[in-house]
């Protein structure tokens, strides 16, 4: 069978008698030069193609060599290297000015933080539940032969009306001092001395939060960023990546988990971004100084009598200071008896309830982008 072959540029044509052309589309591959389905064209006489040049001038002729760059309808960029994400449209700023996504780039690829303030944690207020008290009733009672208070002028001489040790305050005629009892010549009783009570602290003081602690603030950043990526990316010529163009107040980027890389090449500007704080905040533990100002008092009674009906004096008498009262010369002290009327356990100063600690970002990514 007898063939005919026709060459066009950038085609080839193969004819039969009793078949459909085969078309062949593209340079010619060695095999079809050598089954002879191809002319190779001279050097000079090669097919020309546009406005790219002359075909022995350089191949193909068409847009010049920018046929991918000239379909990019966003920027040229230079590829994420390895391990790296992007390129991506970054934009940070105030948390109250943070954008959508824009609509060629709509994919939120990453949400971060920066300056991170230290806002100074407000602690509860310490207090203190007061402690626990009691008083001890005062077992030393004495006469005196002075006939004025306190009753310790010289020569002055004292005799015992002391309680029974255990003293609980009920009526008692321990030391009982009779009537017109002489001491030197001089009735014993012309004065009566009680020594003051004792406050004893039974249990300490109990620390408190005055008031609930108040909520924390939740945003300590200053700084909000966010990087959009594009749905799909395709290649520009130079084997740079095409991206959607940078609107207004964003910028190309790529960006790395952590914080210990390098900017790769063609993205100079890096940024530094978290995804996270750990609050090493706290207060100092509330706690309570020792007690002070503790206090009781006692309503002291003396009888003539032996059984605690016959009154001879009522006095309150306090545990700050010892109680003196003058008498009619030569009483008799019959018997006596105490009642606890007031017990004040005092107070203990608090303290703690300070503000310690900071702030601390987490999660690093590191940004690089284009200058």
């Amino acid at each position: 069978m007898r063939m005919s072959r026709l060459v066009l540029p950038g085609m080839l044509l193969i004819a039969g008698c009793e078949q459909d052309p085969i078309v062949i589309t593209g340079p010619c591959t060695q095999e079809e030069i050598d089954l002879g389905y191809c002319d190779v064209p001279d050097a000079g006489t090669a097919s020309t193609g546009g406005d790219g040049g002359d075909a022995g001038a350089g191949g193909q002729g068409g847009a010049g060599g920018d046929t991918h760059s000239s379909l990019c309808s966003g920027q040229c960029a230079p590829p994420a290297p390895l391990g790296w994400f992007g390129p991506a449209l970054l934009w940070f700023g105030p948390p109250d000015a943070v954008p959508d996504c824009p609509a060629d780039a709509p994919t939120l690829g990453y949400e971060g933080f920066a300056d991170l303030q230290q806002p100074p944690l407000e602690c509860a207020t310490c207090a203190c539940d007061p402690p626990e008290a009691s008083c001890t009733l005062s077992t030393d009672w004495a006469a005196t032969s002075s006939p004025s208070c306190p009753g310790d002028e010289p020569g002055t001489v004292t005799t015992s009306f002391a309680a029974p040790d255990g003293w609980d305050g009920a009526c008692t005629a321990a030391n009982a001092i009779p009537a017109d009892h002489l001491c030197n010549g001089e009735p014993c009783v012309q004065s009566l001395t009680i020594a003051a009570p004792s406050v004893v602290t039974t249990a300490a003081c109990t620390p408190r939060l005055d008031v609930p602690p108040p909520v924390p603030r939740l945003d300590p950043w200053a700084t909000r960023a966010r990087a959009c990526l594009a749905g799909a990316y395709t290649a520009c010529d130079d084997a740079t990546t095409c991206v959607p163009s940078a609107p207004s107040g964003f910028t190309t980027c790529v960006f790395h988990e952590g914080d210990d890389a390098d900017c790769p090449e063609g993205y100079a500007v890096r940024h530094l971004f978290f995804a996270d704080v750990i609050d090493g905040r706290d207060c100092t533990p509330c706690g309570c100084g020792d007690p002070t100002g503790a206090s009781c008092s006692l309503m002291a009674s003396v009888y003539r009598d032996a059984a605690c009906t016959d009154l001879l004096a009522s006095n309150v008498v306090s545990s700050s200071v010892p109680f003196c009262v003058v008498t009619p010369p030569g009483v008799a002290l019959g018997s006596k008896s105490a009642v606890i009327v007031a017990v004040e356990p005092g107070a203990c100063a608090p303290h703690g309830g300070e503000p310690i600690g900071e702030l601390r970002p987490s999660a690093p990514s590191t940004f690089c982008c284009i200058a």
